[in-house]
């Protein structure tokens, strides 16, 4: 295969996905719903963190999430509890969620229920960074067992993030992460990110992140009087 017709395929692959996001994204502002994609590494922490925060915003917002895996719905069911419309996506091996797949999904939600979707991705700080599933804006999702440097090693996913969210702060002290440095290293690829600081399993620093996506979020319909 020459390159051209690798350079053909691979424009032909974004231009379906960008018109799929195109109709997910008219898809949610006629149903004025805000649609935050997660995106972290497997292990970083992201069914626990939405495990935690999805009840701060169901308080004030109608919520529902689409959660992406290679195999298995064991998200889903840790997320079941939450009373809230969860839907499993299953890659069967993709490394990412594609924008087709995302709106098949998210046209079955009742939609006229909802003002906000969070979308879990799958565990990968590389593909998902990469394509346009038709979300507001991406979340970026750190933990600190990872390594303060993954910001600069892919920089992508920190510069078209709208928030960052450093989790399992609570191992700190257990693990050889230098904090200071790695805010530094955000700044370096973004210097515009909300960064906030975590800890899932303690309840500790939720509100922040909580009110960031609350205030972007459509507001909710008024009551009947």
């Amino acid at each position: 295969m020459t390159n051209s017709k690798q350079i053909k395929i691979y424009t032909d692959i974004m231009k379906a996905e960008g018109e799929w996001a195109a109709k997910t994204r008219q898809l949610l502002a006629d149903h004025k719903i805000t649609m935050y994609n997660l995106i972290g590494s497997p292990g970083c922490g992201k069914t626990a963190l939405l495990e935690a925060l999805l009840p701060l915003l169901a308080a004030n917002r109608r919520c529902a999430v689409l959660e992406g895996d290679v195999e298995t719905d064991r998200d889903a069911q840790r997320l079941g509890h939450l009373g809230i419309p969860v839907s499993q996506i299953i890659t069967s091996g993709a490394c990412h969620l594609n924008a087709q797949v995302v709106h098949r999904a998210v046209s079955e939600l009742p939609l006229e229920e909802l003002d906000i979707i969070v979308v879990e991705n799958v565990g990968n700080l590389v593909c998902p960074s990469e394509f346009d599933i038709g979300e507001t804006c991406k979340l970026a999702v750190l933990s600190v067992t990872e390594g303060e440097d993954k910001p600069l090693k892919y920089p992508l996913l920190f510069r078209e993030a709208g928030a960052a969210v450093l989790t399992k702060l609570d191992l700190l002290p257990h693990v050889p992460f230098d904090l200071d440095r790695c805010l530094d290293f955000i700044k370096r690829v973004n210097g515009e990110l909300s960064v906030f600081r975590v800890s899932a399993l303690r309840g500790e620093g939720l509100d922040a992140p909580a009110d960031w996506m609350y205030a972007r979020s459509a507001e909710p319909p008024q009551p009947a009087h």
